[in-house]
């Protein structure tokens, strides 16, 4: 399929066919990520990272455990 490039205030826009858009699950509003491959445009759909607690707990370790804040007096009634 051939599109055409159009000017977008200081940008080039690209718009991408629905039928393109839809095979690709991309959607209004969706980030995606510009790479250039070999000197080619590649544009992925940025994929949303899944973050649960026992993932991120996990890769603490002694070197990277930060010690206590002092953040001074408390000033309501915070229990220390």
């Amino acid at each position: 399929m051939t599109t055409k490039i159009k000017k977008w205030g200081n940008s080039l826009a690209l718009r991408i066919p629905h039928s393109y858009a839809k095979v690709a699950n991309i959607e209004e509003g969706n980030e995606v990520n510009l790479k250039l491959y070999k000197n080619k445009i590649v544009i992925e759909k940025e994929s949303k990272k899944s973050y649960s607690l026992k993932n991120l707990l996990s890769v603490i370790n002694k070197k990277n455990l930060h010690k206590e804040i002092k953040t001074g007096k408390r000033v309501g009634k915070e229990i220390w």
